[in-house]
């Protein structure tokens, strides 16, 4: 090191502290070893320091390594026609997507950049299929059979080539066309691949088959018997900024009379009494019956003290004609309504609201005004001005109250019901998620439901709620929609187990030979395999009995593995389900939620 030192210091012109010799003679070295290492070490400096900027990017693996993916790659397309389909978007089997993420695990090493260069798959779209997401059956078609006076030879070519095919129908009808010569329109292939079995077409579920004759069932009295009242969200702008108020509307079922009106920051229960006041103020006098939906603001101890006598009835539940009035009121004022922006410098809040207050009553009045075609053209003040009968009086008072009483009677008939354990449970959630549900017809609803599903429910509340992905404006009935969700769901899987139990027991042959289709998978011993084809049996068929089979037979074959390897089968078993584009998003949810639950029970 000395001697490489005063060499360097020579070179510069620096002077250099002793001799070659002196240096040699104090250290003890030999003369020649020293010279040796010392020409050694002079090599091996400039490989110690680095240039200034980033390390130069690793070099690039063996040509032959990219060469063989692509090769597999196109091997691959050759053998199955139509897996991939360019045009203005390219289009990809389920095949070759199963066929490209099996490639990445035999390939973890390789950059994605280059990954995604061999196999010819845009990156973007090689990251959605190798990212591990977080977790009914389609009506039987009515087939007709195929012409008779077709070709039989043709037939048997479509069926042939639609058993290796890997693309879309849509793409087999212009490939059966083009290149096979087959004279088929495509409703006359759908109906042939139908009636073989080799397609299930899946149709859209149609109306309601009660809409029609649910319709002009809502009973009504006389003017000022019954309103019905709703809140409309309403965005306005003022000076570049966006509010949004709330809407509160009262509309007086017999006449269709816009009768109040409360223009507010939320659909509150301050808005029901406002528009309630302000339909008193408008008409002289309070109705017998004031029709709310189910949100809990509008079911507050202050409502029922601003309604004093008027009856406060609920709108039943998920039938939105019940309030047809209000709602067909507010899609005439959103027909005419026209954008509200509004410039001012001085209070924008407050010049916005009172704006938007100006805009509700001329349009209120205006169509109170309007003559009716249906009411022999008077207008909504005329109709309402009509006075009542006593004998009306008395008949919609009574009417309303055997409804106001039946709901009542229901709602503590149901509560009665409900299990201890489980209101006390309801009762502490609610107030620590801070739920409004002042007469509790929401928890006695939820109560109703199995507790686990229950509990889970709470928790996935509880989870949005604190990653802020709740919607805007939700309240109690939200949690209640996801626990009616999870039951739903594990009432679905408690069947299923139910009828796979039964099935075993009488030793169908479907499960006999789908046993021994699993023994004989299983004692390949091939891991990966394994996988990879109870995910394909069980997704190449609709929702069924054999689905579920395979689904559990893959559950129970990664329970029984170390935990290393059931986590790394699993995570390749979730991103297989969810790279199969042939079945729906939820029947993908449903699949992968089934083979983890059952591979890694909680309890």
């Amino acid at each position: 090191m000395l001697l490489v030192a005063r060499a360097a210091a020579e070179s510069v012109g620096l002077p250099s502290p002793s001799t070659a010799d002196a240096i040699v003679s104090a250290t003890g070295a030999s003369k020649s070893r020293a010279y040796e290492v010392a020409g050694a070490l002079a090599g091996l400096l400039p490989t110690l320091t680095r240039p200034p900027g980033r390390p130069p990017a690793p070099a690039p693996p063996a040509r032959a390594e990219s060469d063989e993916l692509t090769r597999s790659v196109l091997a691959y397309v050759m053998s199955h026609p139509g897996c991939v389909v360019r045009g203005a978007r390219q289009h990809y089997s389920d095949g070759f997507r199963h066929f490209v993420v099996g490639a990445r695990a035999l390939y973890p090493t390789r950059l994605l950049d280059d990954f995604a260069r061999d196999v010819q798959v845009p990156l973007g779209t090689l990251k959605d299929w190798l990212h591990e997401p977080a977790v009914t059956a389609p009506p039987t078609p009515s087939v007709q059979p195929a012409r008779a006076d077709c070709d039989t030879r043709e037939m048997q070519l479509v069926l042939d080539a639609w058993s290796r095919w890997q693309g879309s129908f849509v793409e087999f009808c212009e490939h059966a066309r083009r290149s096979l010569r087959v004279p088929f329109g495509r409703s006359l292939l759908a109906r042939i691949l139908a009636v073989h079995g080799a397609r299930t077409t899946r149709r859209r579920p149609g109306r309601a088959p009660d809409e029609r004759a649910s319709r002009a069932g809502f009973r009504t009295f006389f003017p000022g018997a019954q309103w019905v009242g709703d809140g409309m969200q309403v965005p306005i702008v003022v000076d570049s900024k966006r509010f949004v108020f709330n809407v509160e509307l009262d509309v007086d079922a017999h006449s269709a009379a816009l009768v109040g009106r409360c223009v507010g920051d939320e659909e509150d229960s301050a808005a029901v009494v406002s528009a309630l006041e302000d339909g008193v103020s408008s008409t002289g006098k309070k109705p017998l019956a004031l029709l709310l939906d189910n949100r809990p603001s509008n079911h507050t101890p202050g409502v029922d003290a601003a309604l004093g006598d008027t009856m406060r009835i609920r709108a039943t539940v998920e039938r939105p004609q019940n309030k047809a009035h209000v709602e067909g009121a507010f899609g005439l004022f959103s027909q005419v309504l026209p954008p509200l922006v509004f410039d001012t410098s001085q209070s924008p809040h407050d010049a916005a609201r009172t704006f938007l207050g100006v805009v509700v009553d001329v349009w209120a009045r205006t169509t109170n005004h309007r003559p009716r075609r249906d009411r022999g053209g008077k207008s909504r003040v005329e109709l309402y001005a009509s006075p009542p009968t006593d004998e009306q009086i008395a008949e919609a008072r009574r009417a309303l109250a055997e409804t106001l009483a039946r709901q009542e009677r229901a709602r503590l008939t149901l509560e009665a019901r409900r299990r201890p354990e489980v209101i006390a449970f309801l009762d502490e959630h609610f107030a620590r998620l801070d739920l409004l549900d002042p007469e509790r017809h929401v928890r006695v609803a939820i109560a109703g439901y199995p507790f686990a599903a229950i509990v889970d429910g709470v928790a996935v509340f509880g989870a949005k709620r604190r990653a802020l992905t709740l919607p805007d404006g939700v309240d109690a009935r939200y949690l209640l929609g996801i626990v009616r969700n999870i039951s739903s769901q594990y009432e679905a899987e408690c069947i299923a187990e139910e009828m796979i139990r039964l099935r075993r027991e009488v030793r169908d042959r479907l499960f006999v030979r789908l046993n021994a289709e699993r023994e004989a998978l299983c004692a390949t011993g091939d891991l990966p395999n394994i996988v990879d084809t109870c995910v394909g049996r069980a997704l190449e068929i609709p929702p069924s009995l054999e689905r579920t089979f395979w689904l559990d037979a893959l559950g129970d074959f990664l329970r029984a593995l170390p935990d290393d390897t059931r986590d790394v089968l699993a995570r390749r078993a979730s991103q297989r389900i969810h790279a199969t584009f042939d079945v729906s998003p939820d029947e993908r949810r449903d699949a992968a939620h089934a083979v983890l639950a059952r591979a890694m029970p909680i309890a």
